[in-house]
């Protein structure tokens, strides 16, 4: 595999050919498999050309979250849009204050609306491989992301060549890109292990400009150990599926399981493996975290279908010292068949994510905080959501020391609706929702999963509120929001 005929340059020489407002795709599905060097050459350019008074800010696509790559970007205020997701507190503050624009997207919408110039025309993509031939084939990293469909639609390409990672990776990787509408045909993947497609991407030789080698990791930061209320909640799940297992509604051989990212996720899995009576079970998901590598290991998680292998360094160098071991047991797919709806729905997928707050009709809020500031954005939750077998969301009852209610009266920001979710959890409880009309699933969530210290106020609420079909009054369902906002706690009767 050679790539003698590419120029190599050092980033400096790279981030030169990148212009003021022009837009640039990085590969990265959360900091697994994103580009590197180029973003902190882009960064330092971005400054030394602010300081002489010239503007230098670029629009910034990506698979979803790049870890510290938004932090660099916009660190360096290099940034004046962005999607379809982000998870840097820097970037987060500048969108917050209006001065990024950010398009929300779910992440299976990402390449039709890439391929199709919905967001305009890519500029650059910056794809890090661990190999690439010189009729074009993109062995890619740790992550598959949007990675192919960034290749194909871009005008230009700067290969990131990173001797780092394991050329082995090229054998969990499945990419399949799909034929434009309305010629496509039922995606063939009956079971998460399937594969369908090729084990790299494919790019037109002529675009690519540079090579950029580095020996760099990903900068995945490894996961807090799950508190008490995580493991509450965890147990809380575990108990669910096994009693939806025994009224024979999933199957004795179970059913794949998708789980967001966080300390939540991470808990159900660890418990998941202390559970004697879980059979030894498949995931189809976004990302394999931290806690899938030990699962994998012991036998509990027999094979899982990702996008990205979003683990810290330890557990990726655990992966890569028994590559023979994990390879057969990981496929790795670009986010449009990893996120497909369709696979989703056929496989039974059982879905695990967190969220800001619910309200006490069924909605869920997963992307701002009292439906102004965004702390992240959707990301994959609704594909996954809307399209399980089971859709189950999981928050502690209270954040903040007890000063605001992760249930209340009408969520701020309804991302996934009561028609798309089915399992509120808590560690106060378990509220299952599925065939209640809308009285009774208030009285449901409110006793199941509320805290105690708010389960009177929201009864009050909902007995006050004006007859209809759903418990609302327009008058009043803001208030806790509005406390919050105006003294600090949800606890205005206090």
């Amino acid at each position: 595999m050679g790539n003698k005929r590419f120029p190599r340059m050092t980033a400096d020489e790279a981030a030169e050919l990148i212009k003021h407002n022009q837009t640039v795709a990085f590969s990265g599905f959360t900091a697994a498999g994103a580009a590197k060097v180029l973003p902190r050459a882009l960064a330092d350019k971005a400054r030394a050309l602010h300081a002489m008074g010239d503007p230098f800010k670029l629009r910034v696509l990506s698979g979803a979250s790049t870890g510290e790559l938004d932090d660099i970007l916009a660190g360096a205020n290099a940034v004046s849009w962005r999607a379809p997701y982000q998870s840097s507190r820097v970037m987060r503050d500048l969108i917050n204050r209006q001065e990024i624009e950010f398009t929300d997207m779910h992440l299976s919408h990402l390449p039709q609306a890439v391929l199709f110039g919905f967001l305009g025309n890519v500029d650059w993509a910056i794809v890090e491989a661990s190999e690439i031939t010189t009729d074009g084939r993109v062995y890619l990293t740790t992550s598959i992301g949007a990675s192919p469909t960034f290749l194909q639609c871009a005008e230009n390409v700067i290969i990131e060549l990173n001797r780092y990672h394991s050329v082995r990776l090229s054998e969990m990787a499945d990419i399949r890109m799909m034929p434009s509408p309305p010629h496509r045909s039922p995606i063939p993947i009956y079971d998460p292990l399937n594969k369908i497609g090729l084990p790299y991407a494919s790019v037109d030789p002529n675009k690519i400009v540079a090579i950029v080698e580095n020996h760099e990791p990903d900068s995945t930061q490894s996961l807090d150990q799950p508190d008490e209320v995580s493991r509450t909640i965890a147990h809380q799940v575990v108990e669910f599926l096994l009693s939806e297992q025994r009224a024979g509604r999933i199957p004795a051989e179970f059913l794949p399981l998708q789980a967001g990212v966080g300390n939540i996720a991470n808990a159900v899995m660890s418990c998941l493996a202390d559970e004697p009576d879980i059979p030894p079970f498949k995931m189809y998901t976004e990302v394999f975290q931290d806690a899938l590598v030990d699962l994998m290991e012991q036998g509990n998680l027999i094979g899982a279908s990702t996008c990205s292998l979003t683990v810290c360094d330890e557990n990726l160098q655990r992966i890569y010292n028994n590559l023979d071991f994990f390879t057969p047991r990981i496929v790795m797919r670009p986010q449009e068949m990893s996120n497909n709806p369709g696979i989703i729905r056929r496989l039974g997928v059982i879905a695990l994510n967190t969220a800001i707050e619910f309200d006490i009709s069924g909605h869920t809020n997963s992307t701002h905080v009292c439906g102004r500031d965004i702390i992240n954005g959707i990301g994959g939750s609704g594909d996954f959501m809307r399209n399980a077998y089971l859709s189950i969301f999981m928050a502690p009852s209270v954040v903040k020391d007890g000063r605001v209610s992760t249930i209340v009266p009408m969520v701020t920001h309804p991302d996934h609706n009561e028609h798309s979710v089915q399992i509120f959890v808590t560690e106060q409880g378990l509220a299952d929702l599925r065939g209640l009309g809308p009285r009774e699933k208030t009285r449901v969530i409110i006793d199941k999963c509320a805290h105690p210290d708010y389960r009177d106020y929201l009864h009050r609420y909902a007995a006050e509120s004006p007859g209809g079909h759903i418990n609302n009054d327009l008058h009043r369902c803001f208030e806790m929001h509005n406390s919050l906002l105006e003294i600090g706690t949800m606890k205005f009767w206090e």
